[in-house]
């Protein structure tokens, strides 16, 4: 025990045991509480590279680990009520809902399958991205990456230059173009439970995401036209799978789709004002609703659609089981960094708080868009956004009105930059996957790199010197 109170002391230095309030209290909160929460976003950031084996064996372990060093101290320091109120919030509210709207994307998604191949000349291949960075959107870049990686590699598995397209697929369809809605990224899900309005990432960022969107597809253009033509005077390869006419199959999961969109619009306009706690939680009916509208369509989804389609899509429940393992211990880990931002100036992380404010005391609008987008290059990217939409405030009125600049400047970020590595977004690597699995010669993770530095950055930064100056 008197181990345990020297720990507790370390941890929280003004405060032992007690804890009559239910709340953490984030201005006394050391920086030795968000130990666990970097140590998670480390390990998911390294473990796939580093010990790949023992990772994909004990992931949800490891996740499992790193929250039990969250919620043991705090039930030690601040009280069991407080600890597991704090962390029953999150879960309830934000978690769930969260993983509910990923695991019905990715099922109904799943279901449909592209059929066929056409030929991938440059023209083509941009079409192809321009669709799929517009899918993104509306069905998320997991869904949409989901669907259209395959038909991409098949209309390119005749050429000898192919890696690049696969690496503008990532920039566009598994980021950049799931700016849009709160169905398209994760951390714009992420903000929607926080209170952002459904389309608020529609009306506030369609020119940010038009600008970044149509330079890189531009630069795919030129590239994709000057391999094309060296390609013209090299042997041919034999096509392995010959142009074929291109079929749409599942059909029945379009309108499942469209229901998971009625669901989340239905949650946000349909407001009773009534609560239900669960165990002191307060959850709200709207909220409760979407949740099980959701999750019966993906289970309709299973029902309908035919097995060989998901075959054919390579579809397993191995990345939405990480997912969601990873994302309950990020979850559980962010509880007491959150609880350091709200106290803004007076807590631990204070000098955070100055790097993204100017000196006249307002919001950096640049400042946020940087360093969102240099940690969601790196950490996943919805804890990310996560933590600078608490460092901005944490009142989703407040930022999509008066700080408006400041939201889409931390929107921007999580969504645009985790595109500069494999590991920014959840879809990449997956695709990153596929692409080895069907023969295509990918860059490592440094050469990927090579390629976001070269097209992404400049880009980055002649916007973030347009919209966030």
């Amino acid at each position: 025990m008197a181990v345990a109170a020297i720990a507790v002391s370390a941890l929280f230095p003004t405060l032992a045991f007690a804890a009559e309030e239910h709340s953490l209290p984030g201005g006394s909160m050391s920086l030795w509480w968000a130990l666990p929460f970097a140590g998670l976003l480390l390990s998911i950031a390294t473990g796939p590279l580093l010990f790949h084996q023992v990772w994909e064996q004990h992931y949800g372990k490891i996740a499992a680990l790193w929250a039990a060093l969250v919620v043991l101290p705090m039930a030690l320091a601040f009280g069991v009520p407080a600890a597991s109120e704090a962390v029953l919030h999150a879960l309830l509210t934000e978690y769930l809902s969260f993983i509910i709207l990923l695991f019905a994307l990715f099922t109904i998604s799943g279901g449909i399958l592209v059929a066929g191949n056409i030929h991938g000349t440059p023209l083509v291949n941009a079409g192809l991205l321009l669709v799929g960075a517009l899918l993104a959107s509306v069905i998320g870049t997991t869904g949409a990456s989901m669907i259209l990686i395959r038909p991409l590699i098949r209309a390119n598995d005749n050429r000898p230059f192919n890696a690049h397209v696969v690496v503008f697929f990532i920039f566009l369809v598994s980021n950049i173009g799931g700016s849009l809605t709160p169905l398209g990224d994760p951390p714009l899900f992420v903000g929607f439970l926080r209170g952002v309005d459904f389309f608020w990432t529609t009306t506030n960022l369609f020119r940010e995401t038009l600008f970044v969107g149509g330079v890189v597809l531009a630069v795919f253009l030129a590239l994709d036209i000057t391999l094309h033509r060296r390609e013209g005077g090299a042997p041919k390869i034999k096509d392995p799978t010959p142009d074929s006419k291109v079929r749409i199959r599942g059909l029945p999961n379009i309108p499942l789709l469209a229901g998971v969109i009625a669901a989340i619009l239905l949650s946000a306009t349909w407001k009773p004002g009534v609560s239900v706690s669960i165990a002191g939680v307060s959850l709200e009916p709207q909220n409760l609703a979407r949740d099980v509208i959701i999750l019966a369509l993906a289970f309709i989804s299973l029902a309908v659609s035919r097995k060989e389609y998901r075959e054919a899509n390579g579809f397993n429940w191995g990345p939405i089981a990480e997912v969601a393992k990873l994302f309950a211990g990020i979850f559980i880990c962010i509880v007491p960094v959150v609880a350091i931002l709200r106290a803004g100036h007076e807590g631990a992380l204070a000098p955070l708080v100055a790097l993204v404010t100017s000196t006249q005391g307002t919001p950096n609008d640049l400042a946020y868009f940087w360093l969102t987008g240099a940690l969601s290059s790196f950490l996943d990217n919805a804890p990310t956004y996560l933590v600078f939409f608490e460092l901005a405030g944490g009142d989703a009125r407040h930022l999509m009105t008066e700080l408006a600049s400041t939201l889409a400047a931390i929107s921007a970020g999580a969504v645009f930059m985790g595109a500069n590595t494999y590991i920014g977004n959840a879809p990449n690597f997956m695709v990153y996957a596929i692409a080895r699995q069907r023969g295509v010669s990918m860059p490592g993770f440094f050469g990927y790199m090579v390629w976001s530095g070269l097209v992404l950055i400049p880009t980055f930064l002649v916007a973030g010197l347009l919209f966030f100056r």
